[in-house]
């Protein structure tokens, strides 16, 4: 099973239809199955997290906004995201 997050190529579109491909395989019955899946989920939301902080700091939000918005304090977006964002 090839998974959304090692093949970001192609459309918005393609790669939507591969996320939710991916999140029906982590409900698969086979534990192989259903475990990978679950990996790539997981690497797509830290992929699409580090996407999205970069986004909201290039726009000016501070470290409290964005923590707000994922539910974690400032210090702990600050501490994951700060050396990839340079801010």
């Amino acid at each position: 099973m090839s998974s959304y997050v090692d093949s970001m190529a192609g459309t918005e579109a393609d790669g939507a239809d591969e996320a939710v491909h991916t999140a029906r395989a982590a409900l698969d019955g086979d534990p192989a199955v259903g475990l990978r899946a679950a990996a790539a989920l997981r690497r797509l939301a830290e992929h699409l997290e580090a996407l999205q902080v970069g986004n909201a700091r290039r726009q000016g939000w501070s470290w409290d906004e964005i923590g707000a918005a994922l539910g974690v304090s400032r210090q702990a977006v600050h501490k994951k995201h700060s050396k990839r964002t340079g801010r």
